[in-house]
C-alpha cells in the first residue's frame, strides 16, 4: 500500500479532479478557481527558467524555449470553465495591446479533443497557440507556482523564460496582465 500512495497523488494531481474521493473542494466542477492572488518576483529571486515542449491543438509542435528573448504569458484554460469562458476577450484584448512586445501561449486543459480547443479559439478569435494537454501533465513545468487543479492561471515569463509573475485564478483585468507583462519587461532591462 505504501508504494501505491505516491501514484495515486500523482494521478489525483495529474487529472486534477476528486476521482479518488479525497479530493475535497472542487465541488461538481471538477476544478478549483484560485483567489486571483498576484505573486510577482523580484528579478534576484526569480529561478531557473521554466522548460516545456509539447504539442499545440494542431499537432503542431510548440517550445517556450523559442519564444524567449521578450515576455511571455502563459494562459491556463479549457473551453469547458465558466471563468475562461468569461475573461477570454480580456486576454485577447491584453495580446493585441502587448503586440509583438510579449509572447502569448495557451495551455489548455482537460479538453476531451482538439476540436473543443479550436473551437474556443476561433469563437474568441484568440492570436496565440496553445499547448493541448488533456491530463494536464505539462502543468508539472510550473510546479511550485501554480496548483495542479487550479484553472484559469496565468504565469508571466521574463525574457530569459523565469517566472516574473503569476495569477492563480481568473484574471482580474486587462490592465493586471498589460502591467505585469510591463514590470517584467522594465525589470529585465535594468
Amino acid at each position: 500500500m505504501r508504494r501505491l500512495a505516491p501514484l495515486l497523488l500523482s494521478l489525483s494531481l495529474l487529472t486534477g479532479c476528486s476521482a479518488f474521493g479525497g479530493l475535497d473542494g472542487t465541488g461538481e466542477k471538477g476544478y478549483i478557481s484560485g483567489d486571483g492572488a498576484i505573486v510577482q518576483r523580484a528579478v534576484d529571486e526569480r529561478e531557473e527558467p521554466i522548460s516545456l515542449e509539447g504539442e499545440d491543438l494542431e499537432g503542431e509542435p510548440l517550445s517556450l524555449e523559442e519564444l524567449r528573448g521578450k515576455p511571455v504569458v502563459v494562459t491556463v484554460w479549457g473551453s469547458w470553465c465558466p471563468p475562461c469562458v468569461a475573461e477570454a476577450p480580456d486576454v485577447v484584448e491584453a495580446a493585441e495591446r502587448l503586440g509583438d512586445d510579449a509572447a502569448f501561449v495557451g495551455l489548455n486543459l482537460r479538453d476531451g479533443n482538439q476540436a473543443q480547443g479550436l473551437a474556443f479559439e476561433r469563437n474568441y478569435e484568440v492570436p496565440f497557440p496553445s499547448f493541448y494537454s488533456p491530463d494536464g501533465r505539462e502543468m508539472l513545468a510550473f510546479r511550485g507556482v501554480l496548483t495542479p487543479r487550479s484553472i484559469p492561471a496565468f504565469v508571466v515569463l521574463d525574457a530569459e523564460g523565469r517566472v516574473a509573475a503569476s495569477i492563480n485564478g481568473g484574471l482580474p483585468s486587462t490592465q493586471t496582465l498589460v502591467d505585469l507583462v510591463r514590470d517584467a519587461e522594465g525589470a529585465g532591462r535594468g
